[in-house]
């Protein structure tokens, strides 16, 4: 039975030069970097220019690229030190952020008595920025936290546009792009955004390795103490290996966007079109989407929810309800909750996500699984 796998929002394959990179490091460059031999000395090399290469390819300095385990820690790290050491008192956010953002918002706002305001999302999964601009009219020292693209509906924020909205406003802005970096051009000397993170293995990357974007002189403050590493921002030992993956996975995915990006898109619309011929009565949710999602509510009766993954899981096919941070949970997504009629939100929606390493086969095959629920 061929497996298939359809959930790349969620995680992707390793891309076998990015194994290469990092089987090397891991057998011949061993290294601490913080060590003065020659050892460590390589190490040290090896990170510096990995810490250039990432910032190349979103025109950044490498003084500006922290390295961090995941996007979730960097979530964490640059909403706290924001509040704490750069005395943001207001976070606005939005109700269909990753819960690396929502759940961190809401134990400031407990801890610290911030206030924290959500800007109105649109019924097609949009971000209402006039709202966002009434917001930003009452004059407090503010974080707006916005996600570039939607985890689980792939909507697409303009990130120029609210950057320049928050600079007008004197606000600061913290974007989770977890799901854009490596998928989309960003040019940071351009786009006037303050803070930005990534994970790894989204990009086909490894996991346990992210990063932080921080603006030169915006102040942030570690999070957690213990040594010197990256500029005495994130103290630990650097997993060089991890960091070399993620560095040579994202050289690849920007090298290799366009074209990659127009086959994934084909993936995508070949599936809407099968969808359209074998389930008609299916919608999708969210409008202005990546071209790598796709969630859709399907034309199926509630029953049919609880072993909808599980009947597809038995035919080797790999597709997600929503963020696999939240997998098992049987309370309906709270991205969908914002968007869709009480009626559409008791319907099963799946999300599909694509890669390069995704064929018309695959969607055939998932296609062929949904029609016989």
């Amino acid at each position: 039975m061929k497996k298939v796998y359809l959930d790349n929002a969620s995680t992707t394959p390793l891309h076998p030069e990015v194994i290469l990179e990092m089987t090397k490091i891991l057998t011949e460059d061993y290294g601490n970097p913080s060590s003065t031999h020659s050892l460590g000395r390589n190490a040290k090399s090896i990170l510096e220019l990995s810490r250039k290469s990432i910032a190349k390819q979103i025109n950044a300095t490498a003084a500006e690229i922290i390295f961090t385990s995941c996007g979730t820690e960097a979530n964490n790290w640059i909403m706290r030190s924001a509040v704490k050491d750069l005395k943001v008192t207001r976070i606005i956010t939005s109700k269909i952020e990753h819960h690396a953002v929502l759940h961190t918002a809401i134990a400031l706002q407990n801890e610290y008595a911030i206030h924290v305001d959500y800007v109105k999302i649109k019924p097609n999964g949009e971000v209402d920025l006039t709202h966002l601009v009434e917001l930003l009219s009452e004059e407090k020292k503010t974080l707006v936290s916005l996600m570039h693209v939607n985890n689980e509906t792939g909507t697409i924020l303009d990130l120029e546009r609210v950057s320049r909205i928050c600079q007008e406003h004197n606000a600061l802005f913290h974007s989770d792009t977890v799901q854009s970096i490596g998928k989309t051009k960003i040019d940071l000397q351009h786009t006037p955004i303050d803070f930005i993170v990534a994970s790894a293995h989204k990009f086909h990357g490894p996991k346990g390795v992210g990063f932080a974007f921080v603006r030169k002189n915006t102040g942030l403050q570690p999070l957690f103490f213990g040594g010197e590493q990256e500029k005495g921002q994130r103290p630990g030992t650097e997993a060089i290996h991890q960091i070399a993956g993620m560095a040579k996975a994202l050289e690849l995915s920007c090298q290799n966007l366009e074209s990659e990006s127009q086959y994934i898109a084909s993936l995508k619309d070949y599936a809407i079109e099968r969808l359209k011929t074998d389930l008609p009565g299916f919608k999708i949710n969210g409008e202005n989407t990546l071209y790598n999602l796709l969630n859709v509510v399907l034309p199926f009766d509630e029953s049919k929810i609880a072993m909808l993954l599980f009947h597809l899981d038995m035919k080797g096919i790999a597709v997600s309800r929503g963020s696999a941070c939240q997998s098992g949970s049987i309370r309906p997504s709270h991205v969908l909750a914002e968007m869709l009629s009480d009626d559409d939100l008791k319907k099963p929606s799946i999300r599909i996500s694509f890669s390069h390493f995704n064929t018309k086969e695959d969607v055939d095959l998932l296609m062929e699984g949904l029609k016989s629920i």
